[in-house]
């Protein structure tokens, strides 16, 4: 496993840990029995309390299971807040708003919503992603996308025909390297010897 996917893989799980166990401490505080104990600014509801003590639980847990679950479960969890947030927003000082929200707890919803969406996106939304980046054959950028493996390997015969590239122009220009001519020299005894199998194979199949 490469360094890149070491590094998505671990953001993922880490991030959803620290997110779950920030959200698991903010709803034991928020809850009515530990209101002595509640965070100043942050005013809250039952309600509030126990969907951010369960989505805490929930991102620790997916955190343990394995990093595609973590990096699911914090989109799905984020997308949950941020319209949950919305949705108290809307609701504020109207006669819809039963369960008594207020702005801090509608912030409060929309700030975790944005980080969990974050955290659920990293190394997965992108149309730029790195050849062993272990989201890249499932983006839906491409629905036929080779493999890293492949990917490498095709850079790597780039990169081999434009040192070619430069060699024979650094050699019609009189400025090549003894180790540019030697390259253009073997490619070229290459070509010769192809094309001769080439030609042999034509007059075979005649």
């Amino acid at each position: 496993m490469s360094i890149s996917s070491n590094r998505v893989h671990l953001t993922h799980r880490l991030g959803a840990a620290v997110l779950g166990v920030v959200l698991l401490v903010v709803g034991v505080l928020q809850l009515p029995w530990t209101s002595g104990y509640a965070i100043p600014g942050l005013a809250t509801t039952s309600a509030v309390s126990v969907s951010t003590l369960v989505a805490g639980l929930i991102l620790i847990c997916s955190a343990v299971w394995g990093s595609r679950i973590a990096s699911s479960v914090s989109t799905v969890l984020g997308a949950l807040f941020l319209l949950g947030g919305i949705v108290q927003l809307a609701l504020l000082h109207t006669s819809w708003n039963v369960l008594g929200f207020q702005l801090s707890t509608a912030l409060f919803c929309i700030i975790a919503g944005l980080l969990m969406l974050l955290l659920g996106f990293y190394g997965r939304v992108s149309g730029g992603l790195p050849p062993d980046n272990p989201y890249r054959r499932d983006h839906p950028v491409r629905t036929d996308r080779p493999d890293p493996d492949e990917q490498l390997r095709a850079g790597r015969v780039d990169e081999r025909e434009q040192r070619l590239i430069d060699a024979e122009v650094s050699v019609a220009e009189g400025t090549a390297s003894p180790r540019q001519v030697r390259a253009v020299e073997q490619e070229r005894a290459r070509k010769q010897a192809e094309d001769r199998r080439r030609a042999r194979r034509s007059d075979e199949n005649q």
